[in-house]
């Protein structure tokens, strides 16, 4: 940790001087992991995902949503323009 600390910017603090933890945070949040893929299968699949593409569209601007079909029924994949956007649709949708 001494090494991690040395290497890096003094302006970065990325341990908890409270409980001595260190925080990794890119190993959290990954600022390319844009993409959002669900399968669903059924009868409802079709009315699930379209309307999880049209709640992503409502609550984030320029979100991108294509289904398709694919072997396991059909593919939902949003694409948002932040990874913080991603995270929090999932979290609000329980994903």
């Amino acid at each position: 940790m001494k090494k991690i600390q040395e290497g890096q910017s003094e302006l970065v603090n990325d341990t908890c001087n409270d409980c001595g933890s260190y925080a990794d945070i890119g190993a959290v949040i990954d600022e390319f992991d844009t993409v959002l893929t669900l399968v669903r299968e059924g009868d409802k699949a079709q009315s699930e995902l379209q309307a999880l593409a049209e709640a992503a569209k409502q609550r984030f601007e320029g979100v991108k949503s294509d289904i398709k079909a694919v072997e396991a029924g059909l593919e939902l994949r949003l694409t948002f323009g932040y990874s913080a956007e991603k995270m929090i649709f999932q979290l609000e949708h329980g994903l």
